[in-house]
This record gives structure tokens, C-alpha cells and sequence, in this order.
């Protein structure tokens, strides 16, 4: 399969032999703000969703994915309802400093798939090949300095809390067969604390902020026409290896390497 990926990215750069770093989005918010809507109607309007994987310019990511694993003391734990998934500390970030490097090398990439229900790791991978933009939401997008640092756009999606807490409510009884007052209770405990401790306070870092999520299609048009930009006209600009005010290296190919919070 890294063959495909190599022959996707020289059919798109024939004449030049060199690789572009791809232009890389954070997309941050509350639990079930609509950051994966927003996303999904990007690509929708972009008609990315159309396109086969192996050709699409734009992916997305989900910090979601990036969960370490669990101790068998913290699954317990977690089948109560009882361990904080919105903690920083809950993340893999070395794996996602790993993974936006090799994306930034223009690598296929291996994501885990993780499983909702049974808190763990399924051995099964989803390939994302390389792709001009990339989209990586999760709800802890901006908190790292080191990984916020990688993003030449950031989004804070901006929903109306109790909009939130009942899509959450809605997705955790019929997804993942929660019942109501675990749902409730792990909210007020470690959900609505870890929002405005850990994810709230990184709202000041981004660059466009979208109130309503994918209900306001006029914010998220304006952001299509950005990646439209970048996509064509502005892919030019990349070539002189500068897209709006941030460099961009290029370096000859070489080799090729081969969902919601609790």
C-alpha cells in the first residue's frame, strides 16, 4: 500500500520529485461539541468524502484513537465509570508527536482503532496516506504546547453547554449501552471539571472559533475556501515553500513507512 501512496504523491508534484509538508489543522472543543460534524461537513463540502482514501487531499484524525492503554487496576476502574478520560495524563501523546511527524514526512500512517466499550485497543489499524490537509480534532488538541506548536490552523468549536452534555448523554446510552445516572455521574465528576480546567483555558489559542458547530455553515464555509486555497491556488505558493507566513520544507522522498471521548 505505501507503494499507492507514493505513486498518489508523484502523480501530484510529476515535475518536481519532492514531497510537500502538509498543511496541518487543530480542531478543539467540549465532548460533543461537534467537532467530528464540523470535520465531516468539511470534507462533505470539499467533496473529500467522495474520493477514495488513497487519493483524498484531505484526512482526519481523532485524538480519540490515541488513548493509552488501560492497567487492568484502570480498566476496572473505567468499567465503573470511575477513571477520568478527559485528564490530559489519558492520552498517548508521544504516539501523536510519532504519528503528526511521520504525517509531516509525507508517511503513511498506522492509526489505532480504539474500542468505546471495553476501554482497550483493538488490533486492528486505519491506514491514512498521505493527504496536502490534515484535520486532527479531540478535546485536548491545543493543550500539549509541543503538538499545539504543529498546527498552522486552529479551531475551537464553541457549543452551548447543556447542548453538550445531552448529545453525550443521547450518543452514551445508545452507542455504548451506558445507563443514565453513570453517564450523569461521570460527567459532574471528572467531564465538566476537566473542560474547564484542561480544554477551555486552550479556547485562547485559536485562530477561528466556531459557535454552534456544524450548524454555522458561515464559519465553516469560510474555512473550505481557506483549504480550497491551499488545495489550488495556493499549492503554488507551497512550491516557494511558504503557505501564509508559515515555511514550508521540502525534501526529496527517499523511503515510505507504511470514535468520541468517555
Amino acid at each position: 500500500m505505501a507503494g499507492d501512496s507514493e505513486t498518489h504523491l508523484r502523480d501530484r508534484d510529476e515535475n518536481t520529485n519532492i514531497i510537500r509538508q502538509p498543511f496541518l489543522i487543530g480542531v478543539s472543543g467540549g465532548t460533543a461539541s461537534g467537532k467530528s460534524s464540523v470535520c465531516g461537513k468539511i470534507m462533505e463540502l470539499l467533496g473529500q468524502n467522495k474520493i477514495d482514501h488513497h487519493q483524498r487531499q484531505v484526512a482526519i484524525l481523532s485524538q480519540d484513537s490515541f488513548y493509552k492503554v488501560l492497567t487492568p487496576e484502570q480498566k476496572a476502574k473505567a468499567q465503573k465509570g470511575q477513571f477520568n478520560f478527559d485528564h490530559p495524563d489519558a492520552f498517548d501523546n508521544e504516539l501523536i508527536m510519532q504519528t503528526l511527524r511521520q504525517i509531516l514526512q509525507g508517511k503513511t500512517v498506522q492509526i489505532p482503532v480504539y474500542d468505546f466499550v471495553t476501554h482497550s485497543r483493538k488490533e486492528e489499524f486505519v491506514t491514512v496516506y498521505p493527504a496536502d490537509v490534515v484535520l486532527f480534532e479531540g478535546i485536548l488538541m491545543f493543550y500539549s504546547q509541543e503538538i499545539r506548536d504543529l498546527f498552522q490552523m486552529k479551531l475551537f468549536v464553541d457549543t452551548d453547554p447543556d447542548t453538550r452534555l445531552s448529545r453525550r448523554v443521547l450518543r452514551d446510552i445508545s452507542e455504548r449501552g451506558r445507563e443514565l445516572e453513570q453517564v450523569l455521574t461521570q460527567y459532574i465528576t471528572f467531564v465538566k471539571p476537566a473542560f474547564e480546567e484542561f480544554c477551555l483555558p486552550t479556547k485562547k489559542y485559536a485562530d477561528v472559533i466556531i459557535p454552534r458547530g456544524a450548524d454555522n455553515l458561515v464559519a465553516i464555509n469560510l474555512i473550505v475556501q481557506h483549504i480550497q486555497d491551499i488545495l489550488n491556488g495556493g499549492l503554488s505558493k507551497r512550491h516557494n515553500g511558504c503557505t501564509n507566513g508559515h515555511s514550508t520544507p521540502r525534501q526529496r522522498r527517499t523511503s515510505e513507512s507504511s470514535s468520541r471521548p468517555h
